[in-house]
């Protein structure tokens, strides 16, 4: 199963809403020192499959990097061990600062 894809402008409406999921944000702890979201559960990439526990493959899981692209890595990942509502943040917490909120310092 391929996870889907949500854009940055999902994600704050999803956030904002107060929908129940799982904002997973997969970057090194040296990013999530530069800005994270307040919601997000933190689990470096280089944690999985360990960072599986941690996860309830009932939720709704949203994944997050800087850019995309270990994110839908570890979507993918998620998919292939049974978690069926995956989706992968298209660009990031960076297209996040660059869109939806320009106040986030970017790196």
């Amino acid at each position: 199963m391929t996870p889907r894809e949500i854009d940055v402008e999902e994600l704050a409406r999803r956030r904002k809403s107060g929908d129940s999921f799982v904002l997973l944000d997969v970057r090194e702890p040296w990013e999530v020192a530069i800005v994270a979201l307040s919601d997000s559960t933190f689990i470096p990439m280089r944690d999985f499959p360990r960072g599986l526990n941690a996860l309830s493959a009932d939720e709704e899981i949203a994944v997050m990097c800087h850019s995309g692209q270990r994110s839908i890595v570890v979507a993918e990942f998620l998919a292939e061990q049974g978690f069926t509502n995956v989706a992968n943040v298209t660009g990031g917490i960076d297209e996040y600062a660059r869109r939806v909120d320009p106040l986030l310092p970017r790196y």
